[in-house]
């Protein structure tokens, strides 16, 4: 079996990494390719790969190249975790919507469309390359915006399916709590990629015990701190909100929290500089514990698992992935892609029935929903009055000066990765 990672030379590697060589049985690779236009960082982590590979008695090879047609050829998947741009395109997405009052985030509100602009149409030129080089290989994207990503791919033909650890992060921390192994608990997962709620949490499997109103009133302070809400939120809701929304349930605070210190972008180019110097190190073979505090806990779980399913018989039946809705959620669109539990094997992700949504998560999903549609449109046709349209329908913005105002920083900060500017 051989995998491609585009995005290969990312700190995130090693975490990848490590879970590839831990679960070699459910992933058994022979070839893995980082594939990255920077070589200096290539090499310090693929070096890091094989020190990590070689302790934990992994055969597979593994080889690098800057060249994407090279690097995915006769691949079986092909990874996408790459950032373009880079922190410093990140660093400007956090900031300058401050300047007009509303979130600076990466993959939500105006930043996460500044994201969504400068990715799409990269990720579909590579996903094209795949296309042409093996049509039969799997695209799994952990590029954010995963929705909106993801639908781009699905949109355009190929064979993607979106993956994000937020899930997977609810299901470990939830079993340790609980003292069980993670396999034994099963997640109502229901949204889109940063926008979802832990409905239910069930033990044994998808019809077991609802044990979440037990963990709510045993570990509702931690879970809150968690997700750095205030506790009065999660009991009043009884589910458990992803920590995205956040920006939704606390906008102004954290409006005022950000305009306040350091963007998390400028800690992660301080925290990725450290990684790098210590990947350079010959005598690491391991993961440091500094990859943790960088972000994607669990994410090489979640890939080995979805990619063993897509090529195999090896992974669980069940996940949570970014796939089309096809009637899950019958308030939208069957070509909108959710973030739900759903049925993964050779021939895809089949969504989960879902039960009616209250209003209250419903009503948000239908409305980011839209923004998502306007995000994709402006992404691959370009033009102002796209980027404004789809300002001026994201729920964190919703009015006209302000969109006015975003749009033209937008602009003016992404000039050199839009084609259309």
């Amino acid at each position: 079996m051989k995998l491609a990672v585009v995005g290969g030379g990312s700190t995130y590697t090693p975490e990848l990494i490590d879970g590839f060589a831990r679960l070699r049985d459910t992933l058994p690779i022979e070839e893995l390719v980082l594939v990255d236009p920077a070589a200096d960082r290539l090499e310090l982590v693929s070096g890091l790969a094989r020190r990590i590979f070689a302790k934990q008695d992994h055969a597979g090879k593994i080889t690098t190249t800057t060249d994407i047609d090279a690097g995915v050829a006769d691949a079986d998947a092909v990874l996408l975790q790459l950032r373009v741009g880079g922190q410093a395109a990140r660093n400007q997405d956090e900031t300058w919507p401050l300047e007009c009052g509303c979130v600076g985030q990466e993959t939500t509100g105006a930043g996460g469309l500044a994201k969504a602009l400068r990715t799409v149409p990269v990720v579909l030129d590579i996903a094209e390359r795949v296309r042409r080089t093996n049509p039969d290989a799997w695209i799994i994207d952990f590029t954010n915006p995963v929705g909106i990503v993801t639908r781009a791919l699905l949109q355009a033909g190929h064979k993607a399916v979106g993956l994000c650890n937020v899930a997977i992060g609810f299901q470990r921390k939830f079993a340790r709590l609980l003292e069980v192994e993670p396999g034994q608990v099963h997640l109502d997962h229901v949204g889109l990629n940063h926008l979802s709620w832990e409905l239910g949490v069930r033990l044994g499997g998808p019809d077991g015990e609802n044990v979440l109103p037990k963990l709510l009133a045993e570990h509702g302070d931690a879970i809150a701190d968690d997700l750095r809400m205030d506790r009065r939120i999660v009991d009043r809701l009884g589910v458990v909100p992803s920590y995205y929304l956040r920006y939704f349930y606390a906008h102004d605070e954290v409006v005022r929290e950000l305009g306040t210190k350091p963007s998390r972008a400028a800690e992660v180019a301080a925290m990725e500089k450290e990684l790098l110097e210590m990947y350079g190190d010959p005598a690491l073979d391991e993961k440091p514990e500094l990859l943790a505090k960088r972000g994607g806990a669990f994410y090489s779980e979640a890939a080995v698992d979805l990619a063993a399913s897509l090529l195999g018989d090896g992974g669980s039946p069940v996940q949570v992935v970014n796939t089309y809705n096809n009637g899950a959620l019958p308030f939208l669109p069957d070509d909108a892609v959710i973030e739900v539990q759903a049925r993964v094997g050779r021939d895809g992700a089949t969504p989960l029935a879902v039960p009616a949504l209250d209003p209250l998560y419903a009503g948000l999903i239908a409305n980011v929903t839209a923004y998502e549609d306007l995000a994709l449109e402006a992404a691959l046709r370009g033009g102002r009055d796209r980027v404004f349209k789809a300002l001026l329908a994201h729920p964190l913005i919703g009015q006209f000066d302000y969109a006015e105002g975003l749009t033209d920083r937008l602009i003016a900060h992404n000039r050199e990765h839009l084609a259309w500017a």
